[in-house]
């Protein structure tokens, strides 16, 4: 099997046309760092939380703007939606501010 039928089965279809088999290729090459973006911004978001419920709460506070900072790239990418992301800025910001 050659690439390009390898990932028409991952996808779950066979491109038949020239401009297909491109659209797949594409699409995954964007999955790819789309799952590199979501696996950063959680893994952040997790460090976070984590520093919270060990009451290191300095250390919490100077990861707000990388938090920020990953959110924002997120949203500006389109991973998540502005909303999304200003909703998350509020929640986080709110469970720090609740346990200091």
């Amino acid at each position: 099997l050659d690439y390009i039928a390898v990932l028409c089965i991952l996808h779950g279809t066979m491109a038949i046309t020239k401009s297909a088999k491109k659209a797949i290729r594409v699409s995954a090459r964007k999955r790819v760092f789309n799952l590199r973006r979501q696996k950063s911004l959680n893994e952040t978001i997790k460090k976070f939380k984590k520093l919270i419920e060990a009451k290191k709460l300095e250390d919490a506070k100077s990861l707000v703007p990388d938090l920020y900072q990953a959110i924002d790239k997120a949203a500006k990418r389109g991973l998540i939606k502005k909303p999304t992301a200003n909703r998350r800025k509020s929640r986080l910001t709110r469970l720090l501010t609740a346990k200091s």
